[in-house]
């Protein structure tokens, strides 16, 4: 007998033993529920993986000197962002001691510590889920703040954020009884709600803002836009990352994780496979347009002002993320084909937003602001323009508004949507600027200039993240007086900056093999 039989079979009315059917339906609402929880684990799991994908985006976009000092700190972005959601988070986001009332409030109010899931309330992998998306918001700022940002700074921030900050914004517009939740069906704003699927605003705004405005207070490193003296260069110092190849495997692991971030805010699978499915392809399709649109952009733009062309491999990483957080608050509501024009533009944003940071003279190590910040406020605009009415009925919301592009006389949609980002910019404006003001003031915020200048490797975590020293030098000797060493020519390095180690030397005759050791320096060194 097939699942259709059976479901016949039990049907009201259909003759089917009442206790038979009973056990039936009980193990299917079984299977649903582990489906939907290890959906949830799954999903959750990947978008952890985010946090490799910052570290090693940020790990390679910093100079050598500063790579222990930002892989710690988005260690600590994890940790603290775990602590604090524990602590005030979770109850912040979703907690409601009153589920019987139909008021809207500006914040959550019991499940604080997990206390009220020892009381029945057994949705955990819910609280895991959130709480990867928590993480990914506080670490958006690391990168940013790199190389002169001290850690104790960073550390309270990353436990404010996650804590108090991000979680308003989490319950405004995802939980049950926020004032712009899409969810509160007693009270929605416009009687619509504000279409933020997977977190364009609630996520990646937020920490993009709050990147921002430590950029702003913290200053930019030194040398970056001053000399010595402090003049003011007429062309930015670039200051270029240490490693491509970090970067790009960075980037790879945080598109990856963006199948765990955009489908798996469907937050079930049963019953939910057509939005899962659409919410990948338009990810993808997204991700790759504001590649491209970005880099091949900035190529014409270099040939138009000096008639050579070249490919920035920043602009191409960065224009993926920037297509990849526009398109995460309308990927369930918006079309494949939409979803190239999103990606498109979003490369074009990441590309004038970066170009303004530098006129302004705000340092971005990564570029995070332009990618998190101006695509979120992209992100969540694109859905009031171009959500469609059917695949936003089918992700769940109501349709009383639409995007304007569908609906060109109610722009009620995008009205609810501009609400949200006025929302988001304001609350964590008086939140976030008077915290770092403060840390600036009391001499917290940034790091020493001497300090600075050696690199935060040495100065706070006890040696560079690379140790780079060549062989011992008795040990060279010894080998190069063995059997094994007789046939090896050491070239000795310059001894001067002027001079220049030789490009090739001839070996003796029975000395097939030359060995150039930047580390050897011998004064007694007889065999070059």
């Amino acid at each position: 007998m097939s699942v259709v039989d059976l479901k016949e079979y039990c049907n009201e009315g259909a003759g089917g033993d009442e206790t038979f059917c009973s056990f039936l339906n009980n193990e299917f609402a079984g299977l649903a529920t582990g489906l939907d929880t290890f959906f949830l684990l799954f999903a959750g799991a990947v978008v952890f993986l985010m946090q490799a994908g910052f570290a090693m985006l940020c790990a390679g976009s910093v100079r050598q000197k500063n790579v222990k000092n930002i892989m710690l700190k988005n260690l600590l972005d994890a940790c603290g962002g775990a602590i604090g959601f524990f602590f005030l988070g979770y109850g912040v986001s979703y907690g409601r001691s009153s589920k019987t009332t139909a008021d809207t409030l500006f914040l959550g109010n019991d499940g604080f510590m997990l206390f009220e899931f020892e009381k029945g309330y057994d949705d955990f992998i819910f609280w895991f889920f959130q709480w990867a998306f928590a993480a990914t918001a506080a670490t958006i700022v690391a990168g940013t703040v790199a190389e002169r940002c001290k850690m104790v700074a960073y550390f309270c921030y990353s436990i404010f954020l996650t804590a108090f900050v991000y979680p308003v914004v989490v319950h405004s517009t995802w939980a049950s009884d926020g004032f712009l939740s899409a969810f509160n069906e007693a009270n929605r704003f416009m009687d619509q709600g504000v279409i933020d699927f997977a977190g364009s605003g609630v996520v990646h705004l937020t920490g993009g803002a709050t990147a921002l405005i430590a950029a702003i207070v913290l200053g930019p490193r030194t040398g970056r836009f001053h000399d010595e003296n402090g003049n003011r260069l007429s062309t930015p110092n670039e200051m270029p990352g240490h490693n491509a190849a970090l970067q790009v495997l960075g980037t790879f692991i945080l598109w990856f994780g963006w199948f765990g971030f955009n489908p798996g805010s469907a937050l079930v699978a049963n019953g939910a496979a057509d939005v899962v499915g659409l919410c990948a392809v338009t990810t993808t399709i997204a991700a790759a347009a504001g590649c491209l649109s970005s880099m091949l952009t900035d190529s014409v733009i270099e040939y138009l002002a000096t008639g050579e062309v070249s490919y920035d491999l920043a602009m191409a990483m960065n224009g993926t993320l920037g297509g990849l957080v526009g398109i995460t608050a309308g990927c369930s509501v918006v079309k494949p084909w939409v979803a190239l024009i999103i990606g498109l533009i979003a490369g074009w944003v990441y590309l004038g937003f970066s170009k303004l940071l530098v006129f302004l003279r705000i340092d971005d190590v990564v570029d995070a602001v332009p990618v998190h910040f101006a695509n979120g406020i992209w992100g969540v605009i694109a859905v009031g323009l171009f959500s469609d009415p059917v695949l936003q009925e089918k992700a769940g919301y109501k349709i009383t508004h639409v995007g304007w592009f569908n609906s060109p006389g109610d722009p009620g949609l995008l009205l609810i949507q501009l609400t949200q980002i006025a929302f988001i910019l304001g609350w964590v404006s008086i939140t976030m600027i008077p915290f770092f003001v403060v840390l600036r003031c009391c001499g917290l915020f940034r790091a020493d200039p001497l300090e600075e200048e050696v690199g935060l490797d040495i100065s706070h975590h006890k040696g560079p993240g690379y140790a780079l020293d060549g062989p011992d030098k008795s040990a060279l000797e010894n080998f190069e007086n063995s059997k094994h060493g007789n046939n090896v020519v050491f070239l000795p390095p310059p001894t001067n900056e002027t001079q220049t180690a030789p490009a090739f030397v001839h070996p003796p005759t029975d000395a097939p093999n030359t060995y150039a050791d930047s580390g050897y320096n011998s004064g007694t060194d007889q065999s070059a």
